[in-house]
């Protein structure tokens, strides 16, 4: 019998815990490594734990709101990672319930069989771009909402300006 030489590692990430499964590349079961906290701090003492096993650990999580901090540590880190879209992932038909440790199984399960498919995971300057580009859509689309009210509560007071009121959206 040949030993596993690799650790295939799902991860359900949110922003205070972390659930983890864990498979060998040569059994069919997954197993629960259990849960951590959601720093980065808790996944390095982890991460040296599993280390020591002396597998080639491969990872990967769900794309979220938590970003791609953890993906950029694990890659620094020389173990390689990937990260998914929730939309992407097989789902069976019968399957309603959705648990951490479920999804983490999952994710387990599938990242070994090489049934997910990976996003492209921007490097910092891009993400922070794009972080950019989303807060001035919303301060657009805020500034937008609360002129409308304004005028719409100035209409209901019969209160009517004779002069420009048009403010550009371009100062934003």
């Amino acid at each position: 019998m040949t030993q596993s030489n690799i650790l295939f590692i799902g991860m359900d990430v949110h922003k205070e815990s972390i659930v983890i499964s864990l498979a060998d590349d040569d059994r069919n079961e997954v197993r629960r490594y259990g849960a951590i906290g959601g720093t980065l701090d808790d996944f390095k003492k982890t991460l040296r734990k599993l280390v020591s096993t002396g597998k080639d650990l491969f990872f990967c999580y769900e794309a979220g709101p938590t970003g791609y901090a953890l993906y950029r540590y694990i890659t620094a880190q020389g173990h390689q990672c990937i990260v998914v879209t929730p939309s992407l992932i097989p789902k069976k038909s019968g399957e309603k319930i959705k648990t951490d440790k479920r999804d983490a199984d999952n994710l387990t399960r599938l990242l070994r069989s090489g049934d997910l498919t990976a996003v492209y995971v921007p490097n910092a300057e891009d993400e922070a771009i794009r972080d950019l580009s989303r807060a001035r859509e919303d301060a657009v689309l805020v500034f937008k909402c609360a002129k409308q009210r304004l005028k719409s509560f100035l209409l209901r007071h019969n209160i009517r300006f004779d002069g420009s009121a048009h403010i550009s959206n371009s100062g934003v």
